[in-house]
């Protein structure tokens, strides 16, 4: 072979060698770099996702700022004693009653009460059955007075309950309490809340003697302490 064809078999496998596709522009690599568009979607759809949940808590925040519910407020206004005796073993009969003034203090909420039940304790001892009432709806500042008349007969009571009313009813002044449970739920607009327990205790101090029968002065303001 002489000279001129070496050189020109030399120039031709340069110029294949020049013209031959790099290992960076291989099928394999432009997949990869079409990789990276996907990678981008995928931080734009999280992205949007979290400024949407910020959206929400912020919306719930006002939401909850604007409306949010305070507990009811209940105060014992009056209070009377038609029947209260004792007989063996003891056993305690009763006749009474109280009446509750129960306050809605929130301007764009109402509350809705159910399963209501009322009765009344000494030294934390229950001397009239529990009686349930009916539901009952307290728009905004709004306010009702629950005033049913509770008793038993024959209700069975510890001595000491016993020995404890009649020295109260010797000595002229006799502490109960009143207490309401049940459930309650908040209504604003179309919105409302899941059902909570509700329960309130209502510490009442009353002039008390052998003579009273119907109405009886109250010692002392009772406000009501409310648990939800």
């Amino acid at each position: 072979m002489g000279e001129g064809e070496a050189k020109a078999e030399h120039a031709a496998a340069k110029a294949e060698h020049k013209n031959a596709p790099s290992a960076s522009s291989t099928p394999e690599s432009y997949s990869k770099e079409g990789g990276g568009g996907g990678g981008d979607a995928r931080r734009a759809i999280c992205g949007a996702i979290f400024t949407i949940l910020v959206l929400l808590g912020i919306i719930a925040l006002i939401l909850w700022l604007v409306y949010r519910p305070h507990k009811p407020r209940l105060t014992v206004v009056g209070a009377a004693i038609y029947d209260l005796n004792f007989t063996a073993p003891p056993l305690i009969t009763t006749s009474v009653q109280f009446s509750v003034l129960a306050r809605n203090p929130n301007r764009r909420v109402s509350i809705r009460y159910d399963k209501l039940s009322m009765y009344v304790t000494y030294k934390d001892q229950i001397i009239t059955p529990p009686l349930p009432l009916p539901p009952l709806r307290l728009g905004h500042k709004s306010t009702v007075v629950i005033a049913p008349v509770l008793g038993g007969n024959g209700v069975p009571v510890s001595p000491e309950v016993a020995n404890g009313l009649k020295n109260d009813e010797a000595y002229g002044v006799v502490l109960m309490r009143v207490v309401i449970l049940g459930r309650l739920r908040w209504k604003a607009g179309a919105i409302k809340t899941g059902r909570y327990g509700f329960y309130a205790t209502c510490d009442v101090w009353l002039r008390f003697n052998r003579s009273s029968n119907g109405q009886v002065p109250l010692l002392a303001p009772s406000t009501c302490k409310v648990d939800v």
